[in-house]
């Protein structure tokens, strides 16, 4: 009898040591990293804008972007000259329209090209580049077989005794979007004529103004010409 009323007490602490390992799994459970939809409300506002910024099918985006209707460039002076004035360039059915008035120059026939690159900070204009040439065709005539001059090819304009030439350009090849845009180019005035046939860019003399193609919101394209 004594044997059995010490083995029952064993049997108690032994069903009370397995006990708290069944009854500690709850608490377990409450320790647990915070569910998804705790995180914060501005982090994840963060998230979202991000994801939307990278896509292209977005508005706004790189992607969905308009070609540009209307552009300008500023001609100014390189050291030492006084030319200056200001072309606009416009998208049309026809090609890319190019007017303006060109200023400060000796009178007769000045080389007139657009270049290469937006750069005009060189003194001299040279780090605008060479004309704009995608297709690596000879220097010419606008007048010229596609395959037989530069798309930056103008040919001359031509000044008055007062200094001042007239702008009145249709280009058919010229364009205003995608990757032979004429956007972000410059647009060169020379001290000379271009010969139209003098390689790589006519004879045409220093750089005497330089300007930088500008794309322009419409309501800024409202100066008459």
């Amino acid at each position: 009898m004594k044997t059995l009323l010490f083995a029952l007490p064993a049997c108690c602490l032994l069903l009370a040591a397995c006990q708290p390992a069944e009854q500690e799994l709850p608490e377990d459970r409450g320790t647990e990293a915070p569910a998804p939809e705790s995180q914060n409300p501005d982090e994840a506002a963060a998230t979202a804008d991000g994801a939307q910024s990278t896509d292209p099918a977005q508005p706004g985006s790189e992607a969905a972007s308009a070609p540009a209707e209307y552009a300008e460039a500023e001609i100014l002076p390189t050291e030492g000259q006084t030319t200056g004035g200001l072309i606009k360039l416009t998208r049309t059915a026809e090609g890319v329209r190019i007017q303006g008035t060109v200023t400060g120059l000796e009178p007769g026939a000045h080389g007139f090209h657009i270049h290469e690159k937006g750069d005009c900070s060189a003194v001299d204009a040279s780090s605008a580049g060479g004309h704009f040439n995608p297709a690596g065709n000879p220097h010419g005539s606008p007048d010229d077989p596609p395959d037989q001059h530069h798309l930056g090819d103008f040919g001359n304009i031509t000044a008055g005794e007062n200094g001042e030439a007239e702008v009145n350009i249709t280009a058919p090849e010229l364009s205003m979007s995608g990757p032979d845009s004429v956007i972000g180019k410059a647009i060169v005035v020379h001290a000379g004529r271009d010969d139209l046939k003098s390689q790589p860019s006519g004879d045409a003399g220093a750089r005497i103004g330089c300007g930088v193609i500008r794309p322009l919101e419409v309501a800024e394209s409202t100066t008459t010409l």
